[in-house]
């Protein structure tokens, strides 16, 4: 049973990494790759994924993983400079170190009027697109979606990178900042993020 979660999870952290899938869908279309249905899978968590996913990009991907986080951390630095009235805090493969080129950059908005994150988009005459997620209450919520301009990633679609921006109520910043098992945090600020930044750079 062991082996299958692994099997599932060192799958999934191919795909998270070469097609830039959210670790959910990876695990979905690992099970599927392996002939697996839903039934007989044996799901790995998420730590396994990410950890599979680290153990792969330290394989795989260790001459170029580095710089590409760096410079998606710095568009990250950017955009919450740019979204500071709205609490942005940074979550995803890019605050946790996993990030490659094909990752999107996420960013949670914690503000008292949900409303107020496009007001702020559509002030800065920016164009975006609205999806929604379920959120940290089982709620739908909204997600924010648009691209950016990473030339140092590359020109044409190489250089994109894509933005998802969650529109979550003021209040779930409270129980936002819980560690995981493993102690570390899902998200964090720009003072954060900046610490981070400062930390690889050393």
């Amino acid at each position: 049973m062991d082996d299958l979660r692994d099997e599932i999870a060192a799958h999934a952290a191919r795909l998270v990494v070469e097609d830039g899938l959210e670790y959910g869908q990876a695990k979905q279309r690992a099970a599927r790759d392996l002939g697996l249905s839903s039934r007989q899978a044996q799901w790995p968590d998420n730590l396994a994924v990410e950890q599979a996913v680290r153990e792969y990009l330290a394989l795989f991907c260790a001459d170029s993983q580095p710089a590409e986080l760096a410079l998606l951390r710095g568009v990250a630095r950017r955009w919450m400079q740019r979204l500071a009235p709205l609490r942005p805090h940074l979550c995803g493969a890019v605050w946790r170190g996993t990030a490659t080129r094909h990752s999107a950059l996420r960013l949670e908005l914690y503000t008292d009027d949900p409303k107020s994150a496009e007001l702020e988009l559509l002030n800065q005459g920016l164009d975006f697109e609205v999806g929604s997620t379920r959120g940290p209450r089982g709620e739908t919520v909204d997600v924010l979606m648009l691209d950016d301009r990473c030339p140092e990633l590359g020109s044409g679609l190489a250089g994109r990178v894509s933005l998802h921006l969650t529109v979550l109520d003021h209040d779930d910043l409270r129980g936002a900042l819980k560690p995981d098992a493993s102690g570390q945090t899902w998200r964090g600020d720009l003072a954060a993020l900046e610490r981070r930044m400062a930390d690889a750079a050393s």
